[in-house]
């Protein structure tokens, strides 16, 4: 996710970026984060459990 991060970056960066490869690693990078997030539990979650 980091690498794909820094990808998308450093293309920015440049004179002529290439748009595909941005694209891309800006997609991985999105993916990575949905996963990550459906892993982590909300705020509220652990409350709802315990009134059960």
């Amino acid at each position: 996710m980091f690498v794909a991060a820094f990808v998308a970056l450093f293309e920015q960066s440049k004179k002529e970026p290439n748009v595909i490869l941005m694209v891309v690693a800006i997609i991985v990078f999105m993916l990575g984060l949905m996963r990550l997030m459906s892993k982590v539990p909300g705020k509220g979650e652990k409350d709802n459990n315990n009134e059960v």
